[in-house]
């Protein structure tokens, strides 16, 4: 059962509707994701082990992706956040990556109980029929059920954990490093700041996302790497400049670095906004990033 504080968030009709449970991932990229780009980059599975797992929550067991090296053990530990798009190709590629430089890197499926995102087929529906659904309790208690699990897994070493998103996930990363105390570093990709971030008149506080990394900057314990584009037209850099002065009056060390021609989704390569440059320095930074704090 969802703890007390998760099911206070959730309409009735969602606790009792109940009647889709994902129990495992999806094949290939999500339909609202194509076409799909020819510069997509595919990670081979050489000297490493690749798995789908289910990690076992209150109410359900919900799927994931976890790729780490073949051979040694006690692997730092990543924690990938997934798009919107959920725990598809691009994702476990990414864990494939991370997987290359010596991490057991862990993908949930952060949707399980809403509904299957890889089958719609427009971000629309995405967003309307499944992401809207989606507590933040819910996913930051199940993101702390992925670091217990990493543990008992007899490779993952979660004294050097950390965490990274993208988008939706991005957002979730600044959330779950101030909710997990035991998160070294983290690296955020281009997840949204602020709640009302136009500042439209007729916005209205949603009760099931209460909390935006802004809200938390200030006293943010855990060293949070933001990575984002200055041509994002859903994050305008004036938010981002709100961010980083919130940041300055705690004692995180965070940072945020801006890649000025970079749209929203830079370091998607499996689509159009893909920048191979800012993609690739990005990666780079959030890689010292880890090692500099303790999580490699």
């Amino acid at each position: 059962m969802f703890d007390q504080h998760t099911k206070s968030l959730l309409p009735d009709a969602e606790l009792s509707r109940r009647q889709f449970v994902l129990t495992s991932l999806a094949a290939g990229f999500a339909l609202a994701a194509q076409p799909i780009s020819a510069q997509t980059i595919v990670t081979d599975t050489a000297g490493l082990t690749t798995q789908e797992v289910s990690i076992p929550a209150a109410d359900i067991a919900f799927p994931a992706y976890l790729a780490r090296p073949e051979k040694g053990t006690r692997f730092p530990v990543v924690i990938v956040i997934q798009e919107i798009f959920g725990v598809h190709e691009h994702i476990k590629d990414i864990c494939r990556r991370l997987a290359k430089v010596g991490y057991l890197a862990l993908a949930p499926e952060l949707f399980a109980r809403q509904g299957d995102v890889s089958k719609l087929e427009t971000i629309g529906d995405i967003i309307s029929k499944v992401v809207s659904k989606v507590p933040d309790a819910q996913v930051l208690s199940d993101l702390t059920t992925c670091v217990a699990y990493a543990a008992k897994t007899g490779y993952g070493d979660i004294k050097r954990l950390a965490v990274t998103g993208f988008c939706w996930g991005g957002r979730m990363t600044w959330l779950f490093a101030a909710h997990e105390p035991r998160v070294k570093a983290a690296a955020a990709w281009y997840g949204s700041l602020v709640a009302n971030p136009r500042n439209n008149p007729d916005f209205k506080p949603d009760p099931l996302r209460p909390t935006f990394p802004i809200d938390i900057a200030p006293t943010l314990r855990t060293p949070v790497l933001g990575l984002y584009g200055g041509k994002d037209q859903g994050i305008p850099l004036e938010t981002v400049e709100q961010m980083r002065t919130a940041l300055a009056k705690g004692r995180s060390g965070s940072n945020i670095i801006v890649y000025p021609d970079a749209p929203h989704g830079f370091h998607a390569d499996y689509r159009p906004s893909y920048r191979q440059a800012e993609a690739q320095a990005a990666w780079k930074a959030m890689l010292a990033w880890f090692k500099q704090h303790g999580a490699a």
